[in-house]
C-alpha cells in the first residue's frame, strides 16, 4: 500500500544525494530548498538514517556508499569534538554509526556509537540526577533543566549496557526517564517541553517552554518525542508505567488533532487557517504508535484505537503533506515546524519530519523499525 510512496521518497533522497555532496540537509526557509551544513548541527543523523533505511529497502549501492561516507564524517565530528556538548548526541548516532551496526556489523561502527554514549553520559549531573541537555555544567540558565526531547537520546545508553555489558549505562537513562516521567507528563496526558531544577538540591523549581506556545501548553513535537520516547523505555526496561505513559501521552496527542488529523505545532494555540502546522510532530507520533501497538495484545481496544490513529495521520500526510514528486522542493513533508516561537522556519521542510516520515512508511511496509534498538 506505501510502496508509490516510499519509492517516491527514495527518488528525492537520490537527487538530495547528488544535490547535497558531503553536506547535510536541516531545515528550509521558505524556498523547497534544504539549508545545508558541514555536520556540526543536532539534527544531521536523520539524513543519515534516511539514506540507512533507503539502502535496507532498495539495495541500491548508491545509498549504501552516501550512508558510509556520512557515518565517517561522524567520526570526524567526534574525534575533533564538533558541537557535542549537548544531549542530542543520540539522535546523531543511533541514526549515523549504530545504524551502520545494526544493518552491517560493522565493528569500527560499533566502537563509534559506544565513545557517543560514553560523551552523552558526560551531561549526567549526578546532583540533580538527570542528564543536563543544553551548556555547560552549572550553566545558569540551562543547568538543572531537562527537555522532552531528551527521551530519544535515551536509547543509546539502553544499547550501551547490552553492548557492553556495562549497567551503568542504561541505570543513568532509567533514572533520567523516571525523572522525564514524573516532572514533564502532567495529569492529564499532556506534557512540558523543559522542566528546571535546582542545580544544588535537585529541588524541582518548574515546567516551561523553549518552543511551545507557552509555559503551560503543550508543544506538539514535544508530545510526540514523549510518546516515542516512552515506549521505547518500555521496550527495554518492560515497566509498565513507561508504556501507560506512552499510551496516556498517545491519547491526548489524538484527541487533541484537528479535522486532518495533522497537527499544529501546539496544542494549546489558537487554531485558525494561519495556524503553522507541524507534520514532523504526526509523523513521529506515528513512529511511537507503531511502537506502542507492538507491546499491546491483539484484542486490546487500545490498540485497535491506535493503528485506526496511525492510518488516519498517514493517509493525511501522504494526500495532503507530502510532495509527491516535485522536482524543485527537497523534503518528503511540507508543512513542519522548526520553531515558530522563535521565528526559525516555522512553516517548511525538517529533516526530522522526513526521517520519521519514512520510517513509519518502513515500519507499515516492511516491518524495518528503524535504528533504535537491535533487531532480533
Amino acid at each position: 500500500m506505501w510502496t508509490q510512496v516510499i519509492e517516491q521518497a527514495l527518488n528525492t533522497t537520490r537527487a538530495n544525494i547528488r544535490r547535497f555532496g558531503d553536506h547535510i540537509p536541516h531545515v528550509s526557509n521558505g524556498d523547497g530548498k534544504y539549508g545545508l551544513n558541514p555536520n556540526d548541527d543536532w539534527t544531521d543523523g536523520f539524513w543519515t538514517g534516511i539514506l540507512w533505511l533507503g539502502y535496507e529497502y532498495s539495495g541500491d549501492p548508491e545509498f549504501h556508499e552516501a550512508a558510509v561516507k556520512s557515518v565517517a564524517s561522524f567520526k570526524s565530528r567526534m574525534d575533533n569534538h564538533i558541537v557535542l556538548d549537548h544531549h542530542d548526541i543520540g539522535f546523531l548516532y543511533s541514526l549515523s554509526s549504530k545504524a551502520q551496526w545494526i544493518v552491517e556489523k560493522d565493528k569500527q561502527a560499533r566502537a563509534l556509537t559506544i565513545q557517543a554514549a560514553d560523551t552523552l553520559m558526560k551531561r549526567w549531573r549526578e546532583n540533580i540526577r538527570i542528564l543536563q541537555a543544553w551548556g555547560p555544567k552549572d550553566d545558569p540558565q540551562n543547568g538543572g533543566r531537562i527537555i522532552i526531547d531528551c527521551l530519544l537520546n535515551l536509547p543509546l545508553l539502553y544499547w550501551a549496557t547490552e553492548q557492553t555489558g556495562n549497567p551503568r549505562y542504561a541505570e543513568v537513562a532509567r533514572i533520567h526517564a523516571d525523572q522525564s516521567l514524573r516532572f514533564l507528563v502532567r495529569g492529564d496526558g499532556s506534557s512540558y517541553h523543559t522542566f528546571y531544577f535546582d542545580q544544588e538540591t535537585g529541588d524541582a523549581i518548574r515546567g516551561g517552554t523553549h518552543q511551545g506556545y507557552r509555559d503551560g501548553s503543550t508543544w506538539t513535537r514535544g508530545q510526540a518525542w514523549g510518546i516515542y520516547g516512552f515506549a521505547l523505555a518500555y521496550r527495554y526496561f518492560r515497566d509498565p508505567e513507561y508504556l501507560a505513559a506512552a499510551k496516556r501521552l498517545a491519547e491526548y496527542f489524538i484527541k487533541h488533532l484537528p479535522e486532518d488529523n495533522v497537527a499544529y505545532w501546539d496544542f494549546d494555540v489558537p487554531q485558525n487557517p494561519t495556524s503553522p502546522r507541524d507534520s514532523s510532530a504526526s509523523a513521529i507520533a506515528v513512529c511511537g504508535m507503531l511502537e506502542i501497538a507492538e507491546h499491546l495484545d491483539q484484542a486490546d481496544p487500545a490498540r485497535a484505537k491506535l493503528l485506526e490513529a496511525v492510518q488516519l495521520a498517514m493517509k493525511s500526510l501522504t494526500e495532503n503533506y507530502f510532495t509527491a514528486g516535485s522536482e524543485t522542493e527537497e523534503g518528503f513533508l511540507r508543512h513542519g515546524s522548526y520553531s515558530v516561537r522563535g521565528g526559525a522556519s516555522p512553516d517548511d521542510f525538517v529533516i526530522w519530519g522526513d526521517y520519521y516520515f519514512l520510517e513509519a512508511l518502513m515500519r507499515l511496509e516492511k516491518g524495518v523499525p528503524g535504528y533504535w534498538y537491535e533487531r532480533t
